[in-house]
């Protein structure tokens, strides 16, 4: 099988099919427009430059379109990048479809949806369990084949789940460390966290960010879904102000896009577990590129740095 673009280093020569994440037209300093597209395989993705485009080309190479390809990888400003030397539509004698070329997360829907029931079906607290088993069920399609963000960590299709999954398998091993915390609250917060973004994001493929999503925010649209959940199941304890206070604050800082710093012991908890999946994610994903003794690409969500992968793990 040809190992995927994600795959490839600097200096090699690419001939594959790809699909088109996402095609923005801008134009060169010399004022000529080009297409900037993102493409994709099972692998993850790269960005390539279209250059001496014309209408025809606007029109074919949009998002979600598959795509034969050939060119080159480059290196630029610390990312690889595809120099495309040709490119044409797929067409049925080529036998390729968008859902062969779609990366998706490592466990399959079926096992990660029993995973997070297992966790609901623990909790001892009714009204945290009710509100969490009622708006997990709302929101189930969804939530088992959205990305968890457009871009970063998580950004493959069924990725808000394993994302979810993970964050529960983490947390269950800092509950046996730390045993005074809350568990119900704290595995609710993580399944409850993101949730949002069913709403904020437009779909599993070619992501881009909904009206509700740019106007509200998943965090703010989570609130208001716990909100509706707890006047539909007439809750009125002090478990909904707190969940959603956990929703609130989980980005820990204003800065980050929380609008409460976390003031709940289990808040706090939350929000370095989603941020060490969240590195975690974009760490292993980024250093599995690369063979021992060289460095990853720069990674902008975490700080731009480049990673160095140890000569010794060969």
């Amino acid at each position: 099988m040809d190992k995927g673009v994600a795959y490839y280093g600097v200096g090699e020569v690419f001939e594959a099919y790809l699909y088109i994440k996402s095609s923005t037209k801008g134009t060169a300093s010399n004022g000529k427009p080009f297409l900037s597209l993102v493409l994709s395989d099972k692998s993850g993705e790269i960005e390539g430059k279209l250059w001496d485009i014309n209408e025809d080309f606007e029109r074919m190479y949009v998002a979600e379109q598959t795509v034969k390809i050939s060119g080159e990888i480059q290196n630029y400003r610390g990312r690889n990048q595809l120099k495309i030397r040709q490119i044409r539509p797929t067409n049925e004698s080529d036998s390729v479809t968008m859902a062969s070329l779609i990366q998706t997360a490592p466990i399959p829907k079926d096992e990660m949806a029993d995973t997070i029931n297992q966790f609901i079906f623990e909790m001892r607290n009714p009204n945290i369990q009710r509100i969490t088993r009622y708006l997990l069920k709302k929101h189930q399609q969804e939530f088992l084949t959205f990305p968890a963000a457009t871009k970063n960590h998580h950004e493959f299709m069924s990725g808000l789940a394993y994302h979810v999954v993970s964050m529960l398998n983490l947390a269950k091993a800092i509950v046996e460390l730390y045993p005074n915390l809350d568990k119900d609250l704290l595995y609710a917060g993580i399944i409850l966290h993101d949730l949002g973004k069913v709403i904020e994001l437009s779909g599993p493929v070619s992501t881009m960010y909904t009206i509700e999503g740019n106007l509200l925010g998943h965090i703010t649209i989570m609130v208001n879904e716990i909100g509706k959940a707890a006047e539909a199941l007439e809750i009125e304890g002090e478990e909904v102000m707190i969940l959603q206070h956990m929703v609130l604050s989980h980005h820990g800082k204003a800065e980050w896009g929380s609008p409460k710093p976390p003031m709940i012991k289990e808040a706090e908890i939350l929000h370095y577990i989603d941020n060490i999946d969240a590195k975690m994610n974009m760490l292993d994903r980024a250093l599995d590129k690369v063979k021992p003794g060289e460095y990853t690409e720069r990674i902008f969500a975490l700080d731009n740095r480049s990673f160095y992968k140890p000569g010794f793990h060969e």
